[in-house]
């Protein structure tokens, strides 16, 4: 599959409007937060709390050049709430970007992959594990955020992730309030009854975004993921979705299993984070 600025741009903007709406959520149910929403340069500034890992600036300077002016403001509203601006930078982006957020002051965080999978009917694969996912109710919620949670806490290890540290809270509250945003699905996988895995997908338009896979450490070689992909996957070819995407860590097990799935390297980006932060007036 041939990723071109066109298709990093309608990627990243789901991503970007998918953080909007968690912002959102969060406006409602915690405002103290102060939650904060700008478009720029073709993308979005999104902080939805205090060290949430979807704080981020996506999307931009893929068909547009950037706006300096948006720009400052992002930096002084996140500098406002004590919070460094990272900027998750497609390698297809304008390459000017990358100079112009070096010159600012932004160093380089890290890297993330962004995979895709062309979607059709022979997407679907018969399942022979032992593994059974279904979609979580409403009273099973407790128990996806719990196991979310706890796969999060304990990632797979590799050492390929950038060395961001999240509190437990901070994790419980963002897969709490993802009750809320429009389009999720959550996925719960089992293993002799017992709820062992989770996942997470979210339809935009004809875009599947797969997010938050995570399974148990003490069940993690089992098949769980390739069962809680298998049934996304079908699940958005029901839906009408054309087109199947996951970010990962670069050299992560996460990515080696999307991709023995199909899954094709698409693009690249580049974490960038600000070195300049003020602290929220009292």
């Amino acid at each position: 599959m041939f990723a071109d600025a066109a298709l990093a741009a309608r990627i990243d903007r789901a991503e970007g409007r998918m953080c909007a709406q968690v912002a959102e959520a969060f406006r409602i149910s915690r405002p103290a937060s102060a939650p904060f929403v700008l478009p720029i340069s073709g993308g979005q500034a999104v902080y939805v709390g205090p060290s949430s890992p979807l704080n981020k600036v996506i999307g931009l300077c893929l068909d547009a050049g950037l706006d300096v002016g948006a720009l400052e403001r992002i930096e002084r509203e996140w500098g406002d709430r004590g919070e460094p601006v990272r900027i998750e930078m497609s390698a297809l982006a304008d390459p000017s970007l990358g100079a112009a957020l070096t010159d600012r002051g932004y160093r380089l965080h890290g890297f993330e992959n962004v995979l895709g999978r062309s979607l059709d009917r022979q997407t679907r694969e018969r399942d022979l594990s032992d593994v059974t996912v279904e979609i979580a109710t409403d009273a099973e919620h407790g128990t996806w955020v719990d196991i979310a949670v706890e796969a999060f806490m304990n990632l797979d290890g590799t050492g390929s992730a950038p060395p961001d540290v999240f509190l437990r809270e901070q994790l419980t509250d963002i897969f709490e309030d993802m009750r809320g945003v429009p389009g999720f699905i959550r996925y719960i996988a089992r293993l002799d009854g017992e709820a062992v895995g989770e996942a997470a997908m979210r339809i935009d338009g004809d875009l599947a975004q797969l997010a938050g896979a995570g399974t148990l450490p003490r069940a993690r070689g089992r098949g769980v993921q390739k069962a809680l992909l298998q049934r996304r996957l079908a699940d958005a070819v029901d839906a009408g979705c054309t087109l199947a995407v996951i970010t990962t860590g670069p050299g992560t097990r996460s990515q080696d299993n999307v991709m023995r799935r199909g899954f094709e390297l698409l693009y690249t980006r580049a974490i960038l984070i600000s070195q300049q932060t003020t602290s929220r007036s009292p």
